[in-house]
């Protein structure tokens, strides 16, 4: 579930949708959630790991998808806004 948004940016050069930018996000909430807890269950600092594995993992995901489409979609992004290059003379 973390991959449809990472996928169509690094496979297809598209930007991804909100659904599976949101699908990717719940995904690593829930898992770095997990195994925060699981990291160490029945002691006291425990929901204290369950926030920082959560957070930890939304900034990983973020910058992630950030690098992605920084590097894969540079070009759509500067050519959306110029209109064409002024014919030569």
């Amino acid at each position: 579930m973390i991959l449809p948004g990472l996928v169509s940016v690094a496979f297809y050069r598209r930007r991804p949708s909100a659904l599976q930018i949101a699908l990717g996000l719940a995904f690593t909430v829930v898992v770095s959630g997990l195994l925060g807890y699981w990291q160490d269950e029945g002691k006291s600092v425990v929901w204290l790991n369950v926030v920082l594995a959560i957070v930890g993992g939304v900034i990983l995901y973020a910058a992630i998808l950030a690098y992605l489409v920084y590097v894969y979609l540079p070009k759509r992004a500067r050519t959306a806004g110029a209109g064409p290059p002024p014919p030569s003379p």
